[in-house]
C-alpha cells in the first residue's frame, strides 16, 4: 500500500481527495471498474485524519429519522459490514448496543428510540425492563430502569478497516498518493488538474471532495460551493484490558440534542473505550485532552457501570469532527462540472462509509463517468498472521518457517519483529502507521518496551537515519539532536 509520486503526465479517470473511511471506500468500490482511479492525503499514511480517532462502532440504526440522508446511509452501510470482514481482513464483531436509561424522563426518550427504530427497519430491536437490561449487561448500574437493546449493533477497529480497504483498493489498481496536499486546481478542457501544495500536479476527469474536516478548503480551490466545516472535538479514554469493568456489548446513555453521549465501547481488540466529549472548537487541529474532561467522562461512564476505574486507564487521545449542519452533504457541485462534494460526514459516517461508496458511485455515473466492470476484480486481500491469534502449533510452524516470528517485540499486545516488518512492507513507515496495523505501543506501556525496538526494525528495513523517523508524518520527528 506505498505511496506514489505524481508527475505532470498523471492522468486519472477519478481523483479522491482524502485517505479516510468515505475516500477509501469510495477508492475500492471504484476499483471493480475499468477506470484509473487515484487516492489522494496531505498526511504520511491513510487514515491520519478524522478517521484515526473514532469509536469504532457500527451504529445500529435507531438515532437518526430516515428522511435523513445519513440515516439511509447509516442502515444500509451497516448491513455491508459482514461481507466486508469476509473479503479484508480487519477486526470485526456485532456485539450488539445497549442504551440505558437512568430516569423516567429518559425511558420516554428510549421509546421514541424504538419507534423510530423499527420504523427504519432495524432487525431485532428491543425494549427492555430493568431485569432484561441487567440481563444482557450485568455490569450496568442497579438505578438502570430500563433501556433499549439493538442486536446488529457491533465494534471495528477503524484503522484497520481503512487499511484493508486501501489494500484492496491497490490490489485492483488504485494509486495512493501520500503527503499529498491538494491546494487548487483548475479547468483544463475536460479534466481537472489538481496542484499539490509542493508543486506536484495530476489530471483527472472527475474528482470526489472527501476532504473531511478540510473539505470546505478544497471545495474552495475548485471554485465550488463555499460552505464551512466546523470542528467539534470528541476526547476519549482507553482503559486496559484487564478493567473490571469491561461490558459485553456497546453502552450509549440517552442521547442529547447535539451528541449521541458518553459511550462505554468494548473494542474489537480487548480495550475498553470511553467517551467522547463533544466541544465546538475554533481551529482544526486541537486534539489535546484535559483533566476536566477526563472527570467528565468518569462520572457520565460511572453512572453506567459503576466499577469503571480512573487506574485502568492507559492512555486518552482526542479527535475533531467534521460538522456541517444537520445532515451529510453528498451530492454533485452545482456550481463547477465532475465535482462530487463528500462533506459533513460526522457520526454515523464510519457505519454509513460502504453505503456512501456505493451512493458516490452512482452519482458519479449519473455525472457521465462510464462504468464497465472488470472481469478480473478481486475482492479478497491476504490474511496476514497475527501470532496473538494463533495457537502453540500454528506459532510452532510459523517460526519454523520465519524466526521473526519468535522475536517478541510489543510484549503487551504480543506482537513479533516478523509482523512489524510486513507493516513496513506495506507501506506503513511512521510509528502509528505501524501501531495502528499491528498493535504494537497500544498496550499497557503504551510503546516504553517496544518503540525502541520498532526504531531500529524502521531504520533497517527502509534506510531511514534515526533522525528521519515520525511518530505521524511531518512536524513529528522523534529523535532530534545526537544520539
Amino acid at each position: 500500500m506505498g505511496g506514489g509520486a505524481s508527475g505532470p503526465g498523471d492522468s486519472f479517470d477519478v481523483a479522491i481527495i482524502g485517505a479516510g473511511v468515505c475516500g477509501a471506500n469510495i477508492a475500492r468500490r471504484l476499483s471493480s471498474y475499468e477506470l484509473d482511479v487515484a487516492l489522494i492525503d496531505k498526511e504520511a499514511d491513510v487514515s491520519f485524519g478524522v478517521s484515526k480517532a473514532n469509536s469504532g462502532i457500527v451504529h445500529g440504526g435507531f438515532h437518526h429519522n430516515k428522511k435523513y440522508l445519513k440515516a439511509r446511509l447509516e442502515i444500509q452501510g451497516a448491513m455491508m459490514f459482514d461481507r466486508l470482514k469476509a473479503e479484508l481482513d480487519f477486526p470485526f464483531a456485532r456485539c450488539g448496543i445497549v442504551v440505558v436509561a437512568l430516569h423516567e424522563d429518559e425511558m420516554r426518550a428510549v421509546e421514541q428510540l424504538y419507534s423510530q427504530g423499527v420504523e427504519n427497519g432495524v432487525i431485532g430491536i428491543e425494549m427492555c425492563s430493568r431485569e432484561r437490561m441487567l440481563e444482557l449487561e450485568p455490569r450496568l448500574s442497579r438505578d438502570a430502569l430500563g433501556g433499549l437493546y439493538a442486536p446488529g449493533g457491533g465494534i471495528v477497529e477503524p484503522y484497520r478497516f481503512v487499511f484493508s480497504l486501501v489494500e484492496s483498493a491497490v490490489k485492483n489498481g488504485v494509486r495512493v498518493f501520500k503527503d499529498w496536499k491538494a491546494a487548487s486546481a483548475r479547468r483544463e478542457g475536460e479534466a481537472w488538474v489538481i496542484l499539490a501544495e509542493d508543486g506536484r500536479s495530476l489530471r483527472a476527469r472527475y474528482v470526489v471532495n472527501c476532504a473531511g474536516l478540510y473539505a470546505d478548503e478544497v471545495s474552495r480551490a475548485f471554485g465550488a460551493e463555499d460552505f464551512s466545516i466546523k470542528g467539534r472535538k470528541g476526547e476519549y479514554y482507553l482503559l486496559d484490558k484487564l478493567t473490571r469493568a469491561k461490558p459485553d456489548r456497546v453502552v450509549f446513555p440517552v442521547p442529547t440534542s447535539i451528541s449521541k453521549g458518553m459511550l462505554i465501547v468494548p473494542t474489537v481488540e480487548g480495550t475498553v473505550l470511553i467517551g467522547p466529549t463533544a466541544s465546538e472548537v475554533e481551529g482544526k487541529d486541537d486534539c489535546s485532552t484535559t483533566r476536566s474532561e477526563l472527570e467528565t467522562i468518569l462520572r457520565s461512564a460511572r453512572n453506567m457501570i459503576p466499577d469503571i476505574s480512573e487506574t485502568d486507564v492507559i492512555t486518552s487521545f482526542a479527535g475533531i469532527r467534521p460538522t456541517l449542519g444537520e445532515d451529510y452533504y453528498i451530492e454533485a457541485s452545482g456550481l463547477v462540472p465532475a465535482l462530487i462534494q463528500v462533506a459533513g460526514i460526522q457520526s454515523p459516517g464510519l457505519t454509513a462509509s460502504p453505503a456512501i461508496g456505493e451512493y458516490v458511485k452512482d452519482l458519479l455515473k449519473k455525472a457521465g463517468l462510464r462504468l464497465v466492470e472488470k472481469p478480473d476484480w478481486d475482492p479478497f486481500i491476504d490474511k496476514m498472521p497475527r501470532t496473538r491469534e494463533l495457537s502453540g502449533y500454528e506459532l510452532d510452524a510459523l517460526v519454523e518457517s520465519d524466526p521473526a516470528y519468535g522475536e517478541v517485540v510489543c510484549r503487551c499486545e504480543r506482537v513479533t519483529e516478523a509482523e512489524i516488518v510486513e507493516a513496513i512492507r506495506r507501506g506503513h513507515t511512521t510509528l502509528d502507521g505501524i501501531k495502528y496495523f499491528t498493535r504494537a505501543q497500544m498496550g499497557r506501556c503504551q510503546g516504553g518496551f517496544c518503540t525502541y525496538k520498532i526504531l531500529k526494525i524502521l531504520m533497517r528495513e527502509t534506510g531511514m537515519g534515526w533522525d528521519e523517523i515520525t511518530k505521524h508524518g511531518r512536524g513529528s520527528t522523534v529523535l532530534r539532536g545526537e544520539l
